[in-house]
């Protein structure tokens, strides 16, 4: 998936974040990182509140990050609830086993 805007990260913004992170066989990292990008392109960036998917490949090949930001809680709990997310979701976790966090940004730093 390549677009041309990049994810903003802006302290105390009303934004919520998700970092999940995945732990997956190497030999199926590739895989769970293009079955995370279609689902960002099918079904996640088509709903209320969706404002950025960003995901990242592990350089210990076990690993893949998400990194999301999503308007408001309710958009996220609404997008979980979703029939068509559902099914990318039941895909990932037979895959790898996921850890999902809700974040919100407390500081930014730039040089």
């Amino acid at each position: 998936m390549s677009n041309q805007e990049a994810t903003t990260i802006t302290a105390h913004a009303r934004v919520l974040t998700l970092i999940n992170v995945f732990d997956v066989a190497p030999d199926r990292q590739q895989a769970l990182v293009e079955l995370l990008e279609r689902a960002t392109v099918e079904v996640m960036r088509r709903r209320p509140g969706f404002i950025s998917a960003n995901i990242h490949r592990g350089l210990d090949g076990r690993s893949v990050a998400n990194y999301a930001q999503w308007a408001t809680r309710e958009d996220f709990e609404r997008m979980l609830e979703d029939p068509e997310a559902q099914v990318h979701m039941r895909e990932a976790s037979a895959m790898a086993r996921a850890t999902p966090l809700l974040y919100e940004v407390s500081s930014v730093h730039h040089r």
